[in-house]
């Protein structure tokens, strides 16, 4: 396994526990052997290395209903940064109420995924 893919590993087991589950996404295409055709895969180019949920209870007007908030964590080992489609996945789902983020590792993606809502 290449370095990226043993930090998602890593990542995705440390934040699976509790009130949030990832799953890896990935993104690509491939050539149908028979018939020639292009399948494509994943959510979309620039959508995070994995995505999920995490459970959080919200405010007075629903008192003591959970809600799914959608999660997206862009996977980077140290040193890296995200490309320009990953940022702006990052920003699309940031505005539409999820919670995104770049992480170099578990430490990191747990204290986004710990963080309150804004």
């Amino acid at each position: 396994m290449n370095p990226e893919t043993t930090l998602q590993q890593q990542i995705r087991l440390a934040c699976c526990r509790g009130e949030c589950r990832l799953f890896r996404n990935n993104v690509g295409a491939l050539r149908d052997a028979s018939t020639g055709r292009l399948i494509r895969f994943g959510l979309r180019p620039g959508s995070g290395d994995l995505i999920g949920w995490r459970t959080v209870t919200i405010g007075p007007e629903h008192i003591g209903q959970q809600l799914a908030q959608f999660v997206s964590c862009e996977v980077k080992t140290p040193g890296k940064h995200p490309r320009e489609d990953q940022r702006i996945w990052r920003d699309e789902v940031l505005a539409a109420g999820g919670l995104a983020f770049v992480a170099t590792g578990p430490d990191e993606a747990l204290t986004f995924l710990r963080s309150p809502l804004p």
